[in-house]
């Protein structure tokens, strides 16, 4: 059996096996107990499609029609009317900490129960608008094979995204097998609300910690408390983890996935507004992080 059937034969397949041998196998003095073999994964763009915008941004300018019923003005003013009419060219230029605060201000309000039954109702229909599947269809195949294959041997993965920590709790166990606790990602302030018998969490138009570049080695610090073997990632938002993870005591890898394939996905290279890696690439090789092409490593992209 080929536990990772998607991945086309070549160096990146030939050096996962190869760095999973080594940390499992005890006469090898690069063995790690398994207590230690943590694996982060980015999510957008490296565990899901993330074009031509992340999945976070589409479920705020859902959660932001709700609020223009109620006061039909917003349409008018900016960053409203920029979810509203979806002008991508915009929200690029507001950049990704001010689209995602925005798109995270437009769910505040709710506890995070209700928060989660909302998400669960939404991903059931919601689609990609340009690939015309479900969200939870533009999941990466290899990538569920990948994550099956570290946990077989004794790794345990955590999601350390910059999407809403809640968003992704909503999905993440039926899509990659990660259960809640093992998510880290971007989230609001909460306030605790207690009545009678019930105490719930509220959630607050106010950034808490937004998780990306630096952040997230900040939070793996805080939520995880050991420094990972292995991390996958596929843009400059996640060269810090994965350097973090490299300069580590011991057997360490890193990859990166580069998204060169327009045919069965996108090409981030003809447009490096999609998702910046163009650091990453460069010092890939300086940091020992591993290329992962889309076009030639993945026999298929999609589950």
């Amino acid at each position: 059996m080929n536990p990772l059937a998607s991945w086309n034969e070549g160096p990146a397949k030939s050096a996962i096996f190869d760095f999973v041998a080594r940390v499992t196998d005890e006469r090898s003095t690069d063995f790690v107990p398994v207590a230690r073999r943590i694996a982060v994964f980015d999510n957008d763009g490296t565990l899901w499609c993330e074009y031509p915008m992340q999945t976070q941004v589409y479920f705020g300018f859902a959660q932001l029609a709700g609020l223009v019923e109620k006061d039909p003005e917003l349409k008018k003013r900016q960053p409203y009317k920029a979810f509203l009419e979806h002008d991508l060219e915009t929200l690029h230029r507001l950049g990704k900490k001010a689209v995602f605060e925005f798109a995270f201000a437009t769910h505040a309000g709710m506890t995070v129960t209700e928060f989660d039954a909302h998400a669960r109702d939404w991903f059931e229909s919601a689609r990609n608008p340009k690939l015309d599947r479900l969200f939870l269809k533009c999941v990466y195949r290899p990538q569920v094979e990948l994550l099956d294959y570290l946990r077989a041997n004794g790794f345990k993965p955590f999601i350390v995204s910059g999407g809403g920590i809640d968003l992704i709790r909503a999905f993440a166990e039926t899509a990659y097998g990660i259960p809640p606790e093992q998510v880290i990602g971007s989230s609001l302030h909460m306030k605790i609300e207690a009545s009678g018998t019930t105490v719930n969490l509220r959630k607050l138009p106010k950034l808490h910690s937004f998780d990306d570049r630096e952040e997230k080695v900040v939070n793996i610090g805080l939520h995880i408390g050991c420094r990972p073997i292995l991390c996958f990632g596929n843009s400059d938002g996640d060269l810090a983890m994965m350097r973090y993870t490299m300069t580590g005591d011991g057997p360490r890898f890193a990859l990166l996935l580069h998204h060169d394939d327009a045919a069965r996905e996108f090409a981030y290279d003809r447009d490096f507004k999609l998702s910046p890696l163009r650091e990453a690439l460069e010092t890939a090789a300086e940091h020992r992080i591993q290329v992962v092409s889309m076009a030639k490593d993945w026999s298929e992209v999609f589950v």
